[in-house]
């Protein structure tokens, strides 16, 4: 029988990989996720790869965040020459987020380097360069939503919206070993219904094998419209403390979303700042693509939708009061904005990129505002604020966290838990359910849930599990 191996994102949320072979030599890889957060987690990614990447027959991506696509790079690196299959969305946004990633593994492997030397270490190599993401890039092979195609001998394979962010897929494959077809299904990430961009994931009725993920199995989001409201008076509030209010943000899903909600408010006269900045190259590049597949969004927010149509010029007219810092001198021209500036810039869990710079500015003042509109993973700076962090090292500084923290629970991008159970109670029979993209904890209440609710018992696998399909 055909054999699937679980290599990443689990019992954590990051780093999605798994393994499907078939008997007659078939290798598909789904996923090739970056591992992020904990320090030892990170230090995963230069890890040998658990097969040969030069035998595989094909990768199949379920959409562009890093966690999902982010060692893809090292796979060719490591000799991986067949197809990427992906939506045609979700290849346009990973040259964006691929490239960034590489020109980040090498600044910071220059940054440690010079560190190193000091103290008469040898220097460190990049996990990978620009030139093996653009040899990725290469391998790219797009498909639309509901066209079925042959990933490897025998493993068909289809993708339909699973509405996290534009792109993104629940993977149907049906793989034939011995005569039989067998179907497995991954989830993907699955969209939060009350996200303002996205349609709803589509409802699939017919597996053997389910991948859902698991990240909010815990709980459902806080009521969408009162998330607006708290939205609306956090903003309020900064503006009569006379401080900034900075918001981490991803810059592919998350940042569109923060732009319709604070171009919704400024609609209604109720965003007080002077202005709102979109400190992201990457944001800034996501909206064009955005503006691209517009048939792919959500058309009952045609408003908002209008807002990411081709250029800058309706987005003003949504929200006239944003600016796009795309260079380092425009993003270091913010720093003026002692009060009256909305920041939204990478990375979404305080990891890297520009937000580190307005932290270093802002962070330490009692007056601002800091908005964290989503998952933090464990080891994150992001967590750690969450949790109550009175001091964090912010680019090499100890800096006090004096800035009023607020974790908005309704802007999520993923499913809560009645969602899931939503999602996986369309399924006419009861598939084998197996529980990735989560933290232990969290699996362990969805389990909960689902024999409370569905009458459905759910296995949660150890990393690199291998079970029979």
């Amino acid at each position: 029988m055909a054999l699937l191996s679980f290599l990443g994102a689990i019992q954590q949320v990051t780093g999605s990989c798994y393994l499907i072979e078939t008997h007659g030599g078939a290798k598909v890889l789904l996923e090739c996720g970056m591992h992020q957060g904990r320090r030892q987690e990170e230090e995963g990614n230069r890890a040998p790869f658990a097969f040969d990447p030069g035998t595989l027959d094909a990768v199949v991506l379920s959409h562009a965040h890093i966690d999902h696509s982010g060692l893809l790079p090292k796979l060719v690196a490591a000799g991986y020459k067949g197809p990427v299959h992906l939506t045609e969305a979700t290849g346009e946004l990973l040259e964006l987020m691929l490239l960034d990633a590489a020109n980040l593994q090498e600044k910071d492997a220059e940054w440690e380097s010079k560190w190193r030397a000091r103290q008469g270490k040898p220097p460190v190599q990049p996990l990978y360069t620009r030139v093996d993401a653009e040899r990725m890039l290469g391998q790219r092979t797009p498909h639309a939503y509901e066209e079925t195609f042959e990933a490897a001998p025998g493993v068909q394979v289809t993708f339909f919206d699973a509405g996290h962010i534009l792109g993104s897929a629940i993977v149907q494959l049906d793989i034939e070993d011995f005569g039989q077809t067998r179907r497995v299904v991954f989830s993907g990430d699955l969209g939060n219904a009350n996200a303002p961009l996205m349609k709803g994931p589509t409802a699939l009725r017919q597996a053997d094998v389910l991948l859902m993920e698991s990240t909010y199995g815990d709980r459902d989001h806080r009521d969408h419209q009162a998330t607006i409201e708290e939205l609306a008076d956090i903003l309020q509030q900064a503006h009569r403390d006379g401080g900034n209010v900075l918001m981490p943000s991803f810059a592919v899903g998350r940042a569109q979303d923060l732009i319709f909600y604070l171009g919704l408010l400024y609609q209604q006269g109720r965003l007080p700042q002077q202005a709102v900045f979109l400190d992201s190259p990457m944001a800034i590049g996501a909206n064009k693509v955005y503006a691209r597949f517009q048939d792919q969004l959500d058309q009952s927010h045609a408003q908002a939708i209008e807002g990411f149509d081709k250029g800058r010029r309706r987005i003003e007219k949504w929200l006239p009061i944003l600016k796009s810092t795309q260079t380092a001198e425009e993003s270091m021209t913010i720093n003026r904005f002692k009060s009256g500036a909305v920041i939204i810039a990478g990375s979404g869990m305080c990891n890297g990129g520009r937000i580190l710079h307005h932290f270093k500015h802002n962070l330490w003042r009692k007056e601002c505002h800091l908005v964290i509109p989503g998952f933090q993973s464990r080891g994150t700076l992001g967590r750690s604020i969450v949790d109550g962090a009175q001091t964090v090292k912010v680019l090499h500084q100890r800096i006090a966290v004096n800035a009023q923290v607020h974790t908005l629970g309704g802007f999520s991008a993923h499913a809560g838990q009645s969602q899931l159970l939503d999602w996986a109670s369309h399924f006419e029979s009861r598939p084998e359910l197996y529980l990735v993209h989560g933290e232990l904890e969290k699996m362990q209440i969805l389990r909960q849930a689902l024999h409370e609710r569905l009458d459905w018992k759910a296995n949660i696998p150890e990393p690199g599990d291998r079970i029979a399909i």
